[in-house]
């Protein structure tokens, strides 16, 4: 039997920022949900780690799920772990990123109902904390992406 915790734990999420170049524009890649929270609306590709992975096995896992996009590496971006950025539970998510040469064909798999390259100029609006992630990480990396 396996061994439970008297205290509630965090659940573990991944997600993944993929851009692309697009002419002179990077082009970000975005599923949109298919179950709630925040059903049809877009959100960066990411899920739950699974017991067996390492966190970025599970960010590519999966980003190939939800898009059909299979990355070999990603590089880790950071933590975000704000106590409601999920309305689900306790939810701590490490952020990954890849920048490849340019868009690819995706399609909306598993449980997202579309997926999509969107120009960074031009994003939707996002579930859960995505917006602050994004602007998080040009604030970061503005001189990679110039």
């Amino acid at each position: 039997m396996p061994y439970t915790y008297a205290y509630p734990r965090p659940a573990l999420t991944v997600d993944a920022l993929v851009l692309a170049k697009e002419g002179e524009e990077w082009h970000l890649l975005l599923i949109q949900r298919g179950m709630e929270p925040f059903k049809n609306q877009w959100a960066l590709p990411g899920g739950f780690v699974y017991m067996e992975e390492t966190l970025e096995q599970a960010c590519r896992r999966e980003l190939e799920e939800e898009t059909g996009l299979q990355l070999s590496n990603m590089e880790q971006f950071r933590v975000f772990d704000a106590i409601d950025r999920d309305p689900r539970h306790r939810t701590i998510s490490v952020v990954f990123y890849a920048m490849i040469p340019g868009v690819c064909q995706v399609k909306g798999e598993d449980d997202a109902s579309d997926a999509r390259w969107f120009p960074l100029s031009l994003l939707p609006e996002l579930a859960f904390d995505h917006g602050e992630i994004i602007r998080e990480f040009q604030l970061r990396t503005l001189s990679l992406l110039n």
